[in-house]
């Protein structure tokens, strides 16, 4: 049972893909209002009901890395070299992530993620754009974003012996996936990350100092 298994789970993963792919070509040429869920199964010749079985709405086509999101910010925490704090961990972790391109644009902007690879370059930039420029996107961004809040907190409270329910590793996490979107409003987005962190730091300490 393993072989057919393993084919029907890379057939699946083929297919999210592919209408990933076909939903962020279709929506940054066309708009986010002007395609529709059934232009994107087509592009991706499959059933709109196929579609639905992938994607609980036409906005989650565009987030398509969600999981992955997740489980790289928990990995921050738990895969930190020895010395480093949590604070700088997630700092370090986060500017690598949004990079140039997302950390300069409006302040409102939620911190999107092309689906189907990691986000990179000029394209990110276009997929942010748009982001910040159709509410229902960014509304729709800022709460998959700030939904890592629950799995962060728990890493950083098993990582440092504290409760599951602490409320300071759960104020540690809200607070480091809120500093991108603080940051945008400086006019120096990378050293208002660095400020931001470092009242984060000298206000953590963690239990022995992690």
């Amino acid at each position: 049972m393993n072989a057919p298994t393993g084919r029907r789970e890379r057939k699946k993963a083929q297919t999210r893909k592919a209408l990933a792919d076909a939903a962020l070509e279709l929506i940054l040429d066309r708009g986010y209002d002007q395609v529709g869920v059934k232009d994107v199964a087509d592009a991706a010749d499959v059933s709109v009901t196929t579609l639905f079985k992938h994607f609980p709405c036409k906005e989650a086509l565009l987030f398509d890395l969600d999981q992955d999101i997740e489980a790289a910010l928990v990995a921050a925490v738990r895969d930190r070299a020895p010395g480093v704090s949590v604070p700088r961990a997630l700092r370090e972790h986060l500017i690598t992530t949004v990079g140039p391109h997302t950390l300069m644009l409006s302040p409102h902007t939620p911190i999107p993620h092309p689906p189907g690879e990691q986000p990179a370059g000029p394209r990110l930039a276009e997929f942010s754009r748009m982001v910040d420029e159709t509410p229902a996107l960014r509304e729709y961004a800022h709460r998959m974003w700030m939904r890592h809040e629950t799995a962060l907190a728990r890493a950083i409270a098993e990582e440092t012996g504290a409760p599951e329910d602490d409320p300071a590793c759960a104020a540690l996490a809200r607070f480091a996936l809120d500093a991108p979107l603080v940051a945008r409003r400086h006019p120096d987005p990378y050293r208002a990350m660095d400020e931001i962190f470092a009242l984060l730091e000298r206000g953590w300490g963690g239990p022995s100092g992690r």
